[in-house]
């Protein structure tokens, strides 16, 4: 926990509850999430930005956890994979097509993958086959070859089209 030297009070919105909590300004979001309020479905990976594990989204924008100070978030909305379910508990469209579709394996990267997706898809409801491989280019996945990963997101763009109409 914070040791009171090198801390910094801050007050953000994670998943919709406000929050008011002391961090070490040293630690990133993903660390502030994990350890300060025990929101564990953020996973820490290559601790670089590089896997995209720690992907939440920071006033609707994806973000990388590991790379963003935690104190950055001063003010901020964060939504991370806890807030995209529905409000009763139920799953959310994108992770229902996640398990519709066969999409998780290890699951390590799911989290990040999921938070990246809902964003892109919210400002490209019209997205196809390569604009979501494009879209996850940042996000490692080692187990599935994305293949139905990209069919969940798709099944839900054909949804999100459909709304439209």
């Amino acid at each position: 926990m914070p040791d009171g030297k090198h801390t910094r009070e801050i007050n953000v919105v994670v998943n919709g509850e406000p929050i008011s909590a002391a961090v070490e300004d040293r630690y990133s979001l993903a660390d502030f999430l994990r350890k300060v309020i025990g929101l564990t479905g953020t996973h820490l990976g290559c601790e670089h930005g590089v896997c995209g594990a720690c992907t939440v989204l920071v006033n609707g924008d994806a973000v990388r956890g590991c790379l963003m100070l935690a104190v950055q978030a001063e003010g901020c909305e964060v939504t991370t994979i806890e807030g995209l379910a529905n409000a009763d508990g139920t799953l959310g469209k994108l992770q229902q097509a996640f398990m519709d579709n066969y999409s998780l394996q290890c699951g390590f990267c799911t989290p990040g993958i999921l938070t990246t997706l809902t964003a892109y898809l919210r400002d490209h409801p019209d997205a196809d086959e390569p604009e979501i491989r494009e879209a996850l280019s940042g996000n490692i996945c080692r187990c599935t070859g994305y293949d139905t990963i990209v069919k969940a997101a798709l099944s839900v763009a054909a949804e999100m089209k459909g709304a439209r109409a």
